[in-house]
């Protein structure tokens, strides 16, 4: 056990969170010794310490599975991209990641929606630093449509263009990014605002 291992000994850590840091901690020394965490005294202990803490605080284990299946639920009604969008994503790099895997799905749901195959259209990640979310973009030779969260409730755009080469296009479009949740209803709004013809599609995508 080293010495910075010996000063997170579990009686100065009350709080899950301190409990929790501490374990990381540890690990991290037997990582850079060279050490098996598995058997590391420090190790052991704190773990023992942090079930302690967590065995103290809160229901049964039956009520909190029933809380997270709860939890689940509730996170499934409400749209991903709606909270992100709420949330925001910056310095956050696990939200940043979902934000553009949800994004993309959206907008393959609205490509297909528009009637488009996959050759007609690009579908590009702009990832950008820390402190943005960075876009998502889906780009065909009649429109362009870009998915950010601006933190300014005009989460999605979209325009006119020319072909795939142009980005900058004609005039811009905005909407909130629950209009992304119905991707019929989006593509009919987009068509009608950009004076394109919508080609048939499955009118599920409209209820």
């Amino acid at each position: 056990m080293s010495p910075s291992a010996s000063s997170r000994l579990p009686s100065a850590l009350t709080t899950i969170p301190g409990a929790l840091h501490g374990l990381t901690a540890a690990i991290d020394d037997c990582r850079r010794a060279e050490k098996s965490s598995d058997s590391d005294p420090a190790v052991l202990l704190l773990v023992r310490h942090l079930g302690g803490l967590a065995a103290n605080i809160g229901d049964s284990d039956s009520a909190l599975r029933l809380a997270c299946l709860d939890a689940i639920g509730d996170m499934r009604r409400k749209p991903v991209l709606n909270t992100l969008a709420l949330r925001g994503v910056a310095y956050d790099a696990t939200a940043k990641k979902l934000f553009h895997s949800e994004a993309r799905r959206a907008l393959r749901q609205l490509a297909d929606a528009l009637g488009y195959d996959k050759q007609d259209y690009d579908l590009r990640n702009n990832v950008g630093g820390v402190a943005v979310s960075g876009e998502v973009t889906l780009h065909s030779s009649e429109i362009y449509v870009q998915v950010m969260c601006n933190g300014r409730g005009g989460d999605v755009l979209y325009r006119r263009c020319r072909d795939r080469r142009d980005y900058t296009g004609e005039r811009n479009h905005q909407v909130a990014m629950r209009e992304l949740a119905n991707a019929g209803v989006l593509a009919q709004r987009i068509c009608r605002d950009l004076s394109l013809t919508l080609p048939t599609f499955d009118d599920r995508l409209v209820a």
